[in-house]
């Protein structure tokens, strides 16, 4: 009788489905580490112009809603028009060469292409309004940002990130009139919290349904 296969062939398929199976736990070894620590944390993104968050916020006084101006009413923040930056710099640093972007797509009616900082997959579903209105603030997702000469993420975004925060809300909540205030801080954040949550009637078994997310 022919034998089909090689005295060794057993040893050879155990050897090779022991290296499939090898390299598939690489595989996820790897996603694991880029997904807890993405790309983009901590790196200022290069923009047309180099704003800076700390200048305009902390030296001039310039409130997060003048720019954005639909972050309480809108799922997106709001960028704002080259107008609104025209409202002082038709005026101001007019011949600084670091604005010649500005000015020229103002005098051309065009856009700048900035980069998105914070930038979620298209699966998932985001609504700053919601999170302003049940107090969540600035600070908690964006970070220190009005110390930012230029602006990086300080937060991963992931999956993982989102649901400590649905899991345990009251760690993070504030009073409504405190959410533009980067500098705040309880005194006492989970006695403060465990009254906010009823406050605004935050039902926290809801927030980690598959849903509120993923429309």
């Amino acid at each position: 009788m022919t034998q089909l296969f090689r005295k060794d062939f057993g040893f050879l398929f155990r050897l090779g489905v022991l290296g499939v199976f090898a390299t598939a736990m690489v595989a996820v070894f790897l996603w694991r580490a880029v997904m807890a620590y993405p790309a983009g944390v901590n790196e200022p993104l290069e923009q047309p112009v180099p704003f800076s968050h700390k200048h305009h916020v902390t030296d001039e006084g310039i409130d997060c809603r003048y720019c954005h101006s639909s972050v309480e009413t809108s799922a997106f923040a709001g960028m704002p028009p080259l107008s609104t930056c025209m409202t002082c710099h038709s005026q101001l640093f007019t011949d600084q060469p670091a604005l010649a972007p500005l000015i020229s797509a103002f005098q051309s009616d065009v856009s700048l292409r900035w980069q998105r900082v914070h930038d979620l997959p298209d699966f998932v579903y985001f609504n700053h309004s919601i999170h302003i209105a049940k107090g969540v603030g600035c600070a908690s997702c964006h970070g220190q940002v009005d110390q930012m000469p230029l602006t990086w993420r300080v937060a991963p975004l992931t999956m993982q990130w989102c649901l400590d925060c649905h899991r345990s809300p009251e760690q993070y909540l504030r009073p409504r009139d405190q959410v533009f205030n980067l500098r705040w801080q309880a005194k006492d954040q989970r006695a403060l919290g465990a009254q906010l949550l009823l406050t605004y009637h935050i039902d926290k078994r809801r927030l980690t349904e598959c849903s509120v997310c993923h429309r």
